[in-house]
C-alpha cells in the first residue's frame, strides 16, 4: 500500500454517518412510479436503514452473521445491506436472473441466516428448498404484505415502533461481504471483502476523480456485480449525489433524457449499443443531418488526435466549437443534455467505440479491476487519461507484470498490490493459494502491459489465450470484440486452439437482419436464415469489415450462425455478461469441427 495515501473512510459505516448527515435533505434514490420520478432523500433513506437495522437485530442478527440480497438495483437493497453492515453482519448479494440452484449453494455456502428477496415470487422459489438450508431463519420479500403465501414478514413493517439499535463497533478489517464470482467454470467462489477493501476503494476513487453532490447516474449496472457497487452505490452515497433506477436496459436512453444524469456507469455491451443506435439513427435520417454528423465527428476525431500528440489547430477547434454547438449538443440532448462523464468497467470497451463517444462531447473514463480488487484496480481520470488504456493503479494500489506468466512475449499476467486485495475466497484456501504471490499481492488471471508513463493495457486472459498451429498467439476475446461493433452481429465466440486458422460461431442481431432481409424481399424464418446464401454473405463481409485492422493471423477464415444466442437463461453467459466457453463448446462444439472439415 503507498504510503502517501490517506483513506477519507475506514468502514461502510463512517461513510453511513458521514453522508446522511452532511446531504440530509439532498434527493438520494429516484424511482420511476406512474409515469414520474419519485425521490429519496439521504435522511429519509437513514431512516430506513435504522429501522431495517433494528428489525434485524429483533431477528437475532449480530457481528459475523450473514444477510444476503436476491434483488435487482432498488432503495430497498440498499436500505437492506446498510442496515445488515451497521449491525457488522455480513451481506452476500446474488442476481434475480441467477438459477435456483446458484441461490441455493451461494446461500448454504455463507450459511445466510436472513435472505431478503425482490419479490413473493422469489420468496416462494427459495422456500422451496430452504428446509435444505439449517442457517436460513427468514426470508423477506421487498415487495408484498409479508403473508402472501408464508409466514413471511413485511419488509416495510421491519423494525417499526421498536427502539433503534445503535451501530455496531465495526473493526476495518471485518469482512463486509461476499461477492459470488460468477464463474465461466465450475461453482462461483465468494470473494471475502472488508470495510477496508471498499472504504478505501471508494476513497481512492474520489481522491482522483471530481464529482460532486449536483452529478446523477442512471443505474442499471446489477450492485450484485462489484463494479456496480463499489462505484454506483457506496462512491456515489459517499459523495452526496443522486442515482436514478433505469425501468429495464431497454429504457436507457428513455430514462437518460428524463433523469438528465451527468454520469453514465456500465460495461462495453451497453456502450456498444449507444454507439450501434445512433450509426443506425443516422444511416436512417441521411441527406443533410447524416453530412454534418459525419463531419462533425470527423473533426472531433482530427481534435482527440492532436490533444494525444500534446498539440493543437485553431482551425480545428473552431470547427470543433460550431459543431459541437450546432450537432453534438443535439446528440448529447438525447441523452439528457447533460451527461459528461462515461465510466467503463468489467471488460474492454472498443476503442471504435470509446473514441465515438468521446467525439460526441462524453468523456469516456475507462477502468480496470476484479471482484477480488473491491473491484477498481486502476483508471483514467480528468489529467490522467489515455484512451485504449484502463488507466494507471489508483492511490494506495500498485500493478505489476509478470512476464513469466506469458508465453507471449508482448505481455504478461497483471499482478495487483494494495488495499484493495481481497481476504481471499470463503472456505477455499487452496483456490485462495494459487492466486496470491507471496508479497500479498493478487494474480488477476488477466494478460496485459504497461506503458512507459503506468498505464496499463489489458490484453487478454491467460487461460483464454491460445497457439495456432503456426505458432501465433491469438487472445480471442479481442476479436470478439471487433466483431461486436457490426450491427448484425449479436455474439459470437471465436477458436482456433492449436489448429491452422480462427473460425467462429455466429449469433446474429436479428432485429436488425429482419429489417435487412425485409428491404431485400427475403422472406424466410430466423431458422431458415441462418443458412441462407446471402446472410451469410452479408455477415463475412462485417466479418473482414470489422477485423481488418488485426494481424492477418487473427482473422477469420470460417464461421457458423446460430439460432440460439448466448443467455444467462441457457447458462452461456455468467451474470455479468461474461462467455462461459466450455458451455459453448458443449453445446455447439460439433459446429466448430465442421469449420475445419
Amino acid at each position: 500500500m503507498s504510503a502517501d495515501f490517506t483513506s477519507k473512510f475506514q468502514t461502510l459505516i463512517e461513510i453511513l454517518e458521514y453522508s446522511s448527515e452532511k446531504f440530509k435533505d439532498r434527493p438520494l434514490f429516484g424511482v420511476k412510479r406512474d409515469d414520474s420520478w419519485a425521490w429519496m432523500t439521504y435522511g429519509a433513506f437513514r431512516e430506513e436503514v435504522d429501522r431495517v437495522r433494528t428489525g434485524l437485530a429483533g431477528l437475532g442478527i449480530s457481528k459475523g452473521d450473514t444477510v444476503a440480497i436476491i434483488s435487482d438495483n432498488r432503495p430497498e437493497w440498499a436500505i437492506a445491506a446498510y442496515g445488515a453492515y451497521g449491525l457488522g453482519a455480513k451481506v452476500v448479494p446474488m442476481y434475480e436472473a441467477q438459477h435456483d440452484d446458484e441461490w441455493h449453494y451461494i446461500l448454504g455456502d455463507t450459511g445466510t441466516k436472513v435472505a431478503f428477496v425482490a419479490s413473493e415470487e422469489i420468496l416462494g422459489r427459495v422456500r422451496a428448498f430452504a428446509d435444505e438450508l439449517p442457517d436460513l431463519d427468514e426470508i423477506i420479500a421487498f415487495d408484498g404484505d409479508g403473508d402472501g403465501d408464508g409466514d413471511g414478514l413485511a419488509f416495510a413493517s421491519l423494525g417499526a415502533n421498536s427502539t433503534t439499535v445503535p451501530l455496531a463497533d465495526v473493526d476495518p478489517e471485518d469482512i463486509a461481504g461476499f461477492v459470488y464470482t460468477s464463474g465461466t467454470t465450475g461453482k462461483p467462489k465468494g470473494v471475502l471483502l472488508s470495510h477496508t477493501n471498499l472504504a478505501y476503494n471508494v476513497s481512492a476513487i474520489t481522491d482522483v476523480f471530481p464529482l460532486n453532490p449536483d452529478d446523477r447516474t442512471l443505474s442499471f449496472l446489477p450492485w450484485a456485480h462489484a463494479f456496480g457497487q463499489t462505484v454506483e452505490l457506496h462512491t456515489i452515497y459517499s459523495l452526496g449525489m443522486s442515482t436514478a433506477f433505469a425501468e429495464s436496459t431497454s429504457k436507457i436512453v428513455a430514462n437518460l433524457s428524463e433523469v438528465n444524469p451527468t454520469m453514465l456507469v456500465s460495461v462495453p455491451r451497453i456502450f456498444s449499443r449507444i454507439y450501434d443506435g445512433l450509426q443506425k439513427h443516422m444511416e436512417a435520417e441521411g441527406g443533410l443531418t447524416k453530412t454534418m454528423f459525419d463531419a462533425a465527428v470527423a473533426n472531433a476525431y482530427k481534435k482527440q488526435q492532436l490533444d494525444g500528440e500534446g498539440k493543437s489547430s485553431w482551425w480545428v477547434d473552431a470547427q470543433h466549437a460550431l459543431f459541437d454547438r450546432v450537432v453534438l449538443s443535439k446528440v448529447r440532448a438525447r441523452f439528457g443534455g447533460n451527461l459528461k462523464y462515461a465510466i467503463s468497467g468489467g471488460a474492454a470497451i472498443p476503442m471504435e467505440v470509446a473514441r465515438f463517444i468521446d467525439a460526441l462531447g462524453i468523456k469516456v473514463y475507462e477502468g480496470y479491476g476484479l471482484s477480488e480488487t473491491s473491484p477498481i484496480a486502476t483508471a483514467n481520470w480528468p489529467g490522467s487519461r489515455m484512451l485504449g488504456s484502463v488507466g494507471k493503479a489508483i492511490p494506495g494500489v500498485r500493478v505489476e507484470i509478470d512476464d513469466a506468466a506469458s508465453a507471449d512475449p508482448r505481455d504478461g499476467e497483471i499482478i495487483v498490490h494494495g488495499h484493495n486485495v481481497m481476504h481471499g475466497y470463503h472456505n477455499l484456501p487452496e483456490k485462495t493459494a494459487e492466486v496470491m504471490t507471496e508479497d500479498g499481492g493478487f494474480r488477476t488471471g488477466d494478460l496485459g502491459r504497461l506503458d512507459n508513463d503506468g498505464f496499463l493495457y489489458v490484453t487478454g486472459r491467460v487461460k483464454e489465450q491460445y497457439k495456432l498451429a503456426n505458432g501465433k498467439y491469438v487472445v480471442p476475446t479481442i476479436i470478439e470484440e471487433h466483431l461486436s461493433l457490426s450491427p448484425y452481429i449479436a455474439n459470437s465466440m471465436v477458436y482456433g486452439d492449436g489448429r491452422p486458422y480462427n473460425v467462429a460461431l455466429i449469433v446474429p442481431e436479428f432485429d436488425a437482419v429482419a429489417e435487412w432481409a425485409q428491404a431485400r424481399g427475403i422472406d424466410r424464418e430466423p431458422d431458415e436464415l441462418v443458412h441462407d446464401p446471402r446472410l451469410l454473405e452479408l455477415i463475412g463481409a462485417e466479418i473482414a469489415k470489422h477485423t481488418a485492422s488485426l494481424p492477418k493471423y487473427e482473422s477469420i477464415r470460417e464461421f457458423a450462425l446460430l439460432r440460439e444466442d448466448f443467455t444467462t437463461d441457457n447458462g452461456m453467459l455468467t451474470p455479468t455478461l461474461k462467455l462461459r466457453r466450455n458451455r459453448v463448446w458443449d453445446k455447439f462444439g460439433d459446429d466448430v469441427e465442421n469449420l475445419y472439415a
